[in-house]
């Protein structure tokens, strides 16, 4: 690496560079002195070899700062978690809003910050929050009895989860001719400023008809950068499960594909019991599960990704 004065615009490198700089003044300083003194040239030239050290070692120091700060802006700032209802009608709809509300508590129990995106999708801040929630893409299927069943009959419906990390720079670059936006009144209870000003903002990406919705911020510029957002992470997932096909047989070693259409996870409401089937693990409690007690399936599962990684669900139970 070589020296750059733009290292002083770091306020985490400035004070090495400004070391830096200083040891090339005491450098020409050392060569002016003993100019046509043989004595003080052969001081200097040892300053020399001492100085280079220094300013290698500086330079190492700069380069590891810049690595982490590289290494920071590519992880998510944020997760948004958009949930959609699969088979089974009604039953299916009420599941998707009752997985919502568990990622919800989940989140308010570690002191994240969430917003609601619309009713079925959640952004929620931090990077544990990625972390502690990017296995959970993919088929949910809940079996109970519904409040509707008359004879008692067990039903099988599914939703799924799509997790989309909101990263500090994004990976893909959108054209703007390529965006149609729309705008519309938030939603809303009651008051007197509900609803009066166009502020939910609503973008179409025509190429691949991406359809992005926000309603959550007070003005229409925050809701325009939040949709922008939620939109280049769908572009990003979207090109990174495209590549993951084409290279379908290397991914033995991951949690499951990171595929919304994979089933991940089964809530077995008459026998008390949720399975992870990536991991073949059961456990019990579901209406504690369901208030947001997820911590020990989240922990099951860095775990395993922690050690090595385990294939996709096949277990149909």
């Amino acid at each position: 690496m070589e020296y750059s004065p733009e290292f002083k615009t770091n306020h985490k490198t400035a004070y090495l560079a400004e070391e830096y700089e200083r040891l090339d003044a005491e450098r020409e300083e050392a060569h002016a002195a003993a100019a046509g003194d043989p004595e003080l040239a052969a001081l200097a030239a040892d300053d020399d070899a001492r100085i280079a050290e220094r300013q290698q070692q500086i330079l190492g120091e700069i380069e590891q700062i810049l690595a982490k700060d590289k290494e920071e802006a590519s992880l998510p700032k944020a997760v948004v978690l958009e949930f959609r209802a699969g088979a089974g009608g009604d039953e299916a709809s009420l599941f998707a809003s009752e997985l919502r509300d568990m990622y919800l508590k989940y989140a308010e129990g570690k002191r994240w910050r969430v917003a609601i995106i619309d009713d079925l999708t959640l952004q929620i801040d931090g990077q544990a929050a990625y972390e502690a929630l990017r296995y959970e893409t993919g088929v949910h299927r809940v079996q109970r009895v519904p409040v509707t069943e008359k004879n008692g009959r067990i039903h099988t419906s599914t939703a799924s989860v799509a997790v989309l990390p909101i990263r500090q720079k994004p990976t893909v670059d959108i054209n703007p001719a390529d965006i149609e936006m729309e705008f519309s009144r938030s939603g809303g209870a009651g008051g007197q400023n509900v609803n009066k000003v166009e502020t939910a903002v609503r973008l179409v990406h025509t190429p691949t008809g991406i359809d992005v919705r926000s309603s959550s911020e007070r003005s229409q510029l925050a809701n325009r950068e939040k949709a922008m957002a939620i939109l280049a992470a769908k572009l990003e997932t979207l090109a990174e499960e495209e590549e993951a096909k084409k290279h379908a047989e290397l991914r033995s070693g991951q949690i499951g594909t990171g595929d919304r259409s994979e089933k991940i996870r089964t809530y077995n409401f008459p026998q008390d019991r949720v399975t992870d089937h990536r991991l073949k693990e059961s456990w019990h409690n579901l209406p504690k599960i369901m208030l947001g007690g997820i911590e020990p399936i989240i922990e099951a599962l860095q775990a395993a990704a922690a050690g090595g990684g385990i294939g996709s669900a096949e277990d149909e139970d």
